[in-house]
Formats: C-alpha cells, structure tokens, sequence
C-alpha cells in the first residue's frame, strides 16, 4: 500500500477529490497518510478532520528560513512513510529541502495548458488573454515554477464570457484527471 501526502492552503476540493477517488476505489493501491497544510484555519483541514486523516499544519512566519519548514516538513513525511507527495492548492513555491528529498515524486495540478499562463492566476490570465481552449496540466515540480516535465494535460474549447462558469468547468475536470493521474504514478513507483 502506497502512502501519499496531499499539500493544500485553501478549500480542499482538490484533496476531496482524491480522497473520494480511493473511497470508491478509483485509486486502488494507496491511501492519503497525511495532509500538509500552511494555514491553521484552512477549510482543507476541516475535510482532512471528516476523512480521519492525520495533518501536519505549520505557519511559516514561524520558522527562521524555507529551508527550516521544510525541514520539519520532510521529518512528517519520512514518518509516515510517505512515496508521493501531490500538491493540490498548495499555495507555496517548493524548496531544494523537499525537491532533493522527493525528487520525481512532488507533483502539482495547474488550471491551465503549460507550458502558458504559469503562476497563481492561470485561469484568469488565460481568460483575460482571450484564449478559447482551457484545460488542466498535471506536471513534476521542480525548481522552476510550474515548469517542471508535464505527467497529463486535458483540454476544451470554451467560447463563453463567464469565468466563474469557466471555473467551475476547470475544477471538475481537475477532479477527474488529477486521481487518474495519480493512479497511473501509484503503479509505476
């Protein structure tokens, strides 16, 4: 049995995603150890409480450096045996700690086709830019933002003017293609 960390900041639909994939055995072979989260009054946290998972939550104003976190980040991790780390709305850019640690096993889910719109806004920027195919890459980290090699991409045409519309088309196809994807990887480790 496989043994993954979800790393989240915000809402958590991402994480519940991948949770309710291996409740109905679309995902067999692993099961969510642990949640890392960066702020102690994420709603991520409040889901991760209802599927009984154990959490690591930090404030990094608290530590000295990066380095230091992750540090302590990589300690929970080793303890709970962890083999892939997935980032899902993790709003943090991860460091050489983790990166050497992890190496090829930190991935990342970016609402947009990379290697375009990069960075915290993707949709909006995508949108704003004018583009009619949207979609969703799932991709290694790596040093460079949201430039690391791509695992999986999905794409559609969208002609609307409706963002939030938009949104909502992005994040569902996210929660679809992020636990086939970690599927895929659980069998290859």
């Amino acid at each position: 049995m496989r043994q993954i960390a979800v790393f989240a900041s915000g809402r958590g639909s991402n994480y519940e995603a991948i949770e309710k994939a291996i409740l109905k055995n679309k995902i067999d072979g692993c099961r969510v150890a642990l949640l890392v989260c960066d702020k102690p009054d994420a709603p991520v946290l409040k889901l991760a409480e209802k599927f009984n998972r154990k959490t690591f939550v930090f404030d990094p104003k608290g530590y000295k450096s990066k380095a230091d976190y992750e540090a302590d980040i990589v300690e929970a991790l080793r303890d709970h045996k962890i083999d892939l780390v997935c980032l899902a709305g993790y709003m943090r850019i991860v460091g050489d700690t983790l990166l050497k640690e992890y190496k090829d096993r930190i991935i990342n889910i970016h609402p947009s086709l990379l290697p375009s719109f990069k960075g915290k806004n993707g949709i909006k920027d995508a949108f704003e830019y004018g583009v009619k195919v949207f979609g969703v890459t799932i991709h290694y980290v790596s040093k460079e933002i949201d430039g690391g090699r791509i695992i999986a991409q999905r794409a559609f045409e969208y002609y609307g003017d409706d963002i939030v519309e938009l949104e909502d088309r992005i994040h569902k196809l996210e929660h679809e293609l992020y636990p086939q994807t970690i599927k895929k990887l659980i069998k290859e480790l």
